[in-house]
């Protein structure tokens, strides 16, 4: 196998710490880097075979053809998403696109019940009250799921342990996909309906479909106004699924009951980094944050021990397939689209 040089954009201390703990078994010279990829600051990839990059990364037609101006011949995402890469400017300029589409859908589906349950039984609010001495149960009363309705958008790997989990509650699931599996429907014990159905039933609406044109603010102004009022919605997925100032009008308006959101559609600038120290500039994320019925956390769903290794060993054993010319199981191609 020939040596591979392999820069990594976008990088944490946990990040480093995972591949470095395989790197020998696999014999890369990998370079770290904190900063995100952008046009501004691709040539730091000079000399690199492979960029490998996060969620928060962009490989946009600039990027990407200064990437191929310098040699790089692949594109490693250490994530599922591929909504930052222009993949037809790859593919224009010669570069291959590799993902890790499941790295542990345990993980974002057990992230996603928790989200929920903290949301229905007031827990974060309670956290707060019980360390001020405020024993009060006013303003916390919650509802069983069991019984309740949850409706799923996108039947991927982790949508399908999230449906063996709310099914484990006892709650009834609805599900949309694109490409419905009516046979794993009745084993599991859901049912496919369309969107509008999904949004006019469902107590409790989850969010896990890839960002593509077709996804891109699906849940709008539109897409609210046809919910259950008072419904839990849960965003674990891209940010840009739900169009933000139609969720704090829904909010306003009490059409939501809760929002449980592990990612936002402008993200790049606030999530994985220590911004406690300096005034948010972001309105909109500012005025999500001051409601006592949403959560936000930052794209943490996929952070367990198990995913970090995953993510590691298969970037890796990605980039192992690309450097002894193998087929690559995992590639991009410029006509994914998928809901």
């Amino acid at each position: 196998m020939k040596s591979v040089r392999i820069t990594l954009f976008g990088t944490q201390p946990y990040d480093r710490e995972s591949f470095e703990r395989i790197r020998s078994d696999y014999g890369f010279d990998i370079r770290y880097h904190r900063s995100h990829l952008n046009a501004a600051n691709a040539v730091l990839a000079e000399g690199a075979d492979v960029v490998c990059i996060f969620v928060n990364d962009t490989a946009d037609a600039e990027t990407v053809r200064q990437l191929a101006d310098m040699g790089v011949k692949l594109i490693a995402l250490r994530c599922a998403g591929f909504n930052n890469v222009d993949l037809r400017a790859a593919a224009q300029y010669g570069l291959s696109v590799v993902r890790v589409p499941a790295y542990s859908p345990h993980a974002v589906a057990e992230y996603a019940v928790a989200l929920l349950l903290s949301l229905d039984r007031k827990i974060h609010r309670a956290y707060w009250r019980t360390r001020d001495g405020n024993f009060s149960l006013h303003g916390l009363l919650g509802f069983d799921l069991y019984g309740k309705t949850a409706g799923i958008v996108g039947v991927g790997k982790i949508a399908r342990e999230l449906i063996r989990i709310l099914r484990g509650f006892g709650m009834k699931v609805l599900a949309y996909d694109v490409r419905p599996d009516r046979e794993y429907a009745r084993e599991a014990g859901f049912e496919y309906v369309s969107l509008d159905e999904l949004y006019a039933r469902a107590d409790v609406v989850s969010l896990h479909c890839p960002l593509t044109e077709r996804t891109r603010y699906m849940i709008d102004e539109r897409a609210i106004a046809q919910m259950k009022p008072g419904v839990v919605l849960i965003n674990t997925g891209r940010g840009q699924l739900i169009r933000t100032e139609a969720l704090i009008e829904g909010l306003k308006q009490q059409r939501i009951g809760a929002a449980g959101l592990d990612v936002y559609e402008e993200e790049a600038d606030y999530f994985y980094e220590d911004t406690s120290d300096r005034i948010m500039d972001d309105d909109v994320l500012a005025r999500l944050l001051s409601f006592n019925n949403v959560i936000v956390t930052s794209h943490q769903g996929y952070f367990t021990r198990e995913a970090l290794d995953n993510i590691a060993h298969t970037t890796l054993q990605n980039i192992r397939e690309f450097a002894e010319e193998r087929p690559l199981t995992n590639i991009v191609r410029a006509e994914f689209e998928t809901v």
